[in-house]
C-alpha cells in the first residue's frame, strides 16, 4: 500500500488500542496488541507519518532507531539487591530502567502527556544479543522487570533486507506478534505532502515532468545507485536555503543528495533552465493582471515541458501570496478570540505574546508554528499602541484589502491561463488540481470565493467536497471589537 493508506491503519491501530469499556479496561489488553510493523524502502516517509499522527491525535511521541542499541541498554544494567525469602536474606539480580522507557518517562514529564506512541526504527536491524528479549517486547512491552506505560502504543520500522545489510530476517515467532504492514513509494501520494510541507518548487516541477525519477535503488558496478522521497525533500530544503543566502546551487550540490548520475545530471541541468524561465517569464506582471502580449504568446507555443515549469512557477506564487494571507487571517482570529471580552493591557499582551512564542516553537505542522508566530507579532505590535482596540480595528482593515488584493491576483492568473491556453486545457486542469490541494490556497478560494475556479472546477467535473473548510471561520467577520 502507499504511506497515505499505511498512516490510516497505523491511526486507526493506535485508536482501537486506545478503546476503553465503561469500567476503564482496554478493549484489548496490552499483551494482545501487536505493534504496527512499517516495512518499506528507505526515505519514503515512515517515521514522517508516525510523527504526524502523533501530533494529529495530540499524543506524546519518542522515537528510538534500535540499531545502536545491545542488549544492556535496551534492558537496564544489572544491579545486586536483597531480598528476604522465607525468613533468609538472598543477593538478587535486578536491572535498572533502560534508556527507552526512561525517555519515555521523561516525555510524560515533559509535556504532561500521559498518553503516547513509542516509536522503534530499524527494529529488524537489532544486535544478535537483543533480538531474544525484542520477543518478550513485543508481546508483553517489558524490557527487563520494566513495562512500557499505560496508554503508549508501539509502533515499529524497518527496512526490507534488499535495502539493508544489517537486516535479520524474523521468523514466523516474531512475526506472529506484529501487525506488519507493507509500504511502497507513490510520487502522486507523496506530492500532496510535499506540497503542503512547502517543498521547493523545482522539486515538484521537475518531478511532474520526470515521475519516474522520484524514487530508485539499484545495484550498479560501481556501487549502490539511489534516490528516494527523503532525498527529494532534504535537497529542496537546501535549495531554499542556498538561494535565500545567495550561494549558487550547482552539481557539486545535487549529487549530495540525488546519488544517482543520471538523474542528478538531469536535475542540474532543469534547475539552470527552471531559474531562467523564473526570469524570462515576468512572474510579477503576470500576477498583476500585466502580463505582455509577447509573453503570453512565448507560453502559447511553448513546448510541454516548459509550460509545466511555467504552471509550477505561477502555482509556487500563488501559494505563497495567498497561503501568507489565510495564515495572517487564522493569526488575527487567535489574538481577537484571545482578548474578545478582555481590557487588551500590557499584562494581557505579555502573557499572549510568551503562549504564542511557545507555541511557535512546538513541533507542528508548518501552518500552525508559523500561524502561532504570526500571532505574536501581532500580539507585539500591540503593546506599543496607546489604543490596542483601535490597533485591532485598523490591522483587521489592512488584511481585508489585501485579501482582496489576494483575490485580484488569482483572478489574474486565470486570466493569464485563459489567453494562453484556453478554457478546458490541459494546463487549467493542473491549475484548478494543484490549487485544489494546496489546503491554505484551497480555503482561501472557499473563504473568499472564486468565480473563475468555481466554474473552471465544475466544468472540469472536480469532485466538491467540504473538507477544505473545516472548521472554517472567517476571521474579518469574527467579532467585533466593542467600544469602550
Amino acid at each position: 500500500m502507499h504511506i497515505q493508506d499505511a498512516k490510516n491503519q497505523i491511526k486507526n491501530a493506535v485508536l482501537a488500542y486506545s478503546a476503553r469499556d465503561p469500567y476503564g479496561h482496554l478493549r484489548i489488553p496490552v499483551n494482545k496488541q501487536r505493534p504496527v510493523f512499517l516495512v518499506g524502502a528507505p526515505g519514503i516517509g515512515k517515521t514522517a507519518i508516525v510523527e504526524q499522527i502523533a501530533q494529529e491525535l495530540d499524543l506524546a511521541y519518542v522515537s528510538y532507531s534500535m540499531t545502536h542499541h545491545t542488549r544492556q541498554s535496551a534492558l537496564g544494567l544489572p544491579y545486586i539487591t536483597e531480598k528476604q525469602y522465607g525468613g533468609e536474606t538472598y543477593s538478587v539480580s535486578e536491572y535498572t530502567m533502560s534508556e527507552i522507557l526512561s525517555s519515555v518517562y521523561d516525555e510524560m514529564e515533559k509535556t504532561g502527556r500521559k498518553q503516547g506512541i513509542l516509536f522503534l526504527d530499524e527494529i529488524n536491524c537489532v544486535s544478535e544479543t537483543l533480538a531474544p528479549s525484542m520477543l518478550q517486547f513485543l508481546q508483553y512491552k517489558t524490557f527487563g522487570r520494566h513495562r512500557v506505560p499505560d496508554g503508549w502504543i508501539v509502533v515499529t520500522a524497518g527496512n526490507p533486507p534488499e535495502y539493508n545489510d544489517a537486516v535479520r530476517e524474523y521468523d514466523i515467532a516474531m512475526l506472529d506478534r506484529l501487525k506488519k504492514i507493507e509500504v511502497e513509494p507513490d510520487y502522486e501520494v507523496w506530492k500532496n505532502f510535499a506540497a503542503e510541507t512547502g517543498i521547493h518548487p523545482v522539486i515538484l516541477s521537475y518531478l511532474s515532468i520526470r515521475p519516474n525519477h522520484f524514487y530508485k535503488v539499484q545495484a550498479t558496478v560501481d556501487g549502490k545507485s539511489f534516490v528516494t522521497a527523503r532525498s527529494w525533500d532534504d535537497l529542496g530544503q537546501m535549495i531554499t536555503l542556498y538561494e535565500e543566502m545567495g550561494i549558487p546551487v550547482d552539481n557539486k550540490l545535487i549529487p549530495q543528495y540525488i546519488q544517482d548520475e543520471e538523474i542528478a545530471r538531469d536535475f542540474a541541468n532543469y534547475y539552470d533552465l527552471y531559474r531562467k524561465y523564473q526570469s524570462d517569464y515576468r512572474l510579477p506582471e503576470i500576477l498583476a493582471g500585466r502580463a505582455p502580449q509577447e509573453i503570453i504568446e512565448r507560453a502559447k507555443n511553448a513546448p510541454f515541458d516548459e509550460r509545466l515549469s511555467l504552471i509550477s512557477l505561477i502555482i509556487s506564487s500563488l501559494t505563497d501570496t495567498l497561503g501568507n494571507l489565510m495564515i495572517r487571517e487564522d493569526a488575527m482570529r487567535r489574538v481577537l478570540l484571545d482578548v474578545k471580552g478582555k481590557d487588551i493591557d500590557p499584562d494581557l499582551l505579555d502573557e499572549l505574546i510568551e503562549q504564542y512564542n511557545a507555541e511557535s516553537e512546538k513541533t507542528g505542522t508548518a501552518a500552525e508554528v508559523e500561524t502561532a508566530s504570526e500571532a505574536g507579532l501581532i500580539a507585539e505590535s500591540l503593546v506599543m499602541e496607546a489604543d490596542p482596540k483601535d490597533a485591532l480595528r485598523t490591522m483587521i482593515a489592512d488584511l481585508k484589502e489585501d485579501m482582496e488584493s489576494g483575490s485580484a491576483v488569482l483572478d489574474n492568473v486565470f486570466t493569464f491561463f485563459e489567453d494562453c491556453f484556453a478554457g478546458k486545457s490541459q494546463e487549467m486542469l493542473i491549475l484548478v488540481s494543484e490549487l485544489t490541494v494546496r489546503k491554505l490556497v484551497s480555503r482561501f478560494i472557499y473563504s473568499h470565493g472564486c468565480e473563475k475556479y468555481q466554474m473552471y472546477n465544475e466544468q472540469l467535473l472536480f469532485e466538491k467536497t467540504g473538507s477544505a473548510i473545516d472548521e472554517r471561520i472567517d476571521a474579518l467577520h469574527l467579532l467585533e471589537i466593542e467600544e469602550e
